[in-house]
């Protein structure tokens, strides 16, 4: 019986890491990319199995897929595209090409699709649908795959992130509806399980110091999802807590659609009693009524930025040579959602 040839999955699969780590380890030029343990770990690894490498293909350089995985958590959030065309717009003339999933900001289904992006062999990730804590995607960046997160991170992590000032767009967001007259303001927080929702809350929290307001906790709910239902549902019980307010900033647009939305059903005019604010100006949002005052963040650029610090990865550079953190600056967009205190 011919003996079965042996494979870098193979390898791959004893070692526990990914395959093209296991490619650099055995590839004298870009063996300096990994960790000297890691890389004699898999040297040995190859010499019990009795791994023959095809010098062929290593001639021609195939140990690169020349694809890129690209994680989102919600396909029909209008942020994304803007974002995936300023990434494409670096990768695609460099030979790129993106695999584009969704986690549906699912758990269960976020690790599925990272196992499936590491089966095809991609040569990096860009991961938009990251929890604060999150052993999977910390792993995989351990183990040599260039991994960038995209507006949220991985805490206590050298992964790269790319984020937007969560603080300068909070606070623009506080002061501007203080100089309308507002003292009660509601806060609908994103969930905390993403560095997304818990620095936007730290950041109303920390504006409303700086600004003389006070803050009355049963005037804070907290979203576990970014969407317009739990938009709604967060209003109703801001309402039902029996405490006045005049205004609600909200983590995001899609809760402030939602907030906007439930408002309505009970009768009560945006912003002639209540105003609402949101953050990200996804598009068209001028196109809803009453338009939505919102924080602009950099969609387009904060695509571009993760795709060059992606491919400074690949192409060999490690964190020490890349600032971990790159803060992308905001803008507050005034429309007609916000007014003056009735």
């Amino acid at each position: 019986m011919q003996k079965k040839r042996i494979t870098l999955k193979d390898i791959a699969r004893e070692t526990g890491v990914h395959v093209s780590t296991v490619s650099r380890a055995l590839d004298p030029v870009e063996r300096k990319t990994i960790t000297e343990e890691v890389a004699k770990r898999i040297q040995a690894a190859a010499e019990n199995l009795g791994y023959r490498p095809n010098r062929i293909a290593a001639g021609l350089r195939t140990n690169r897929t020349m694809t890129v995985g690209v994680m989102i958590p919600d396909i029909t959030n209008l942020i994304f595209p803007p974002i995936l065309r300023g990434i494409e717009s670096v990768l695609e003339p460099l030979g790129y090409a993106s695999i584009i999933v969704n986690t549906d900001s699912e758990r269960d289904r976020e690790i599925r699709l990272l196992d499936v992006l590491r089966d095809r062999g991609v040569d990096g990730i860009i991961h938009a649908a990251v929890l604060r804590n999150d052993p999977s995607i910390a792993k995989a960046a351990h183990d040599g795959l260039p991994v960038v997160t995209l507006n949220r991170k991985v805490e206590a992590s050298d992964i790269p992130y790319v984020i937007n000032d969560e603080d300068a767009g909070i606070c623009l967001m506080l002061r501007h509806l203080r100089e309308l007259g507002h003292t009660s303001i509601g806060h609908i927080a994103g969930p905390q399980d993403l560095s997304t929702g818990q620095l936007r809350l730290a950041a109303f929290r920390r504006a409303a110091h700086d600004l003389d307001a006070e803050i009355d906790d049963d005037l804070i709910v907290v979203a576990t999802r970014f969407d317009e239902q739990e938009g709604a549902r967060c209003l109703g019980e801001l309402l039902a807590s029996g405490k006045t307010f005049t205004a609600v900033l909200c983590a995001n647009d899609r809760l402030a659609l939602g907030a906007i939305e439930a408002l309505r059903e009970r009768g009560i005019d945006c912003p002639r009693q209540v105003s609402v604010t949101g953050f990200n100006d996804m598009p068209f949002l001028d196109l809803i009524r009453p338009k939505l005052t919102t924080v602009r963040i950099q969609q387009h650029c904060a695509g571009r930025a993760a795709a060059e610090i992606l491919l400074r990865l690949l192409n060999g550079e490690t964190a020490d040579d890349i600032d971990i953190e790159t803060i992308l600056p905001v803008e507050l967009v005034i429309r007609e959602s916000t007014a003056p205190c009735p």
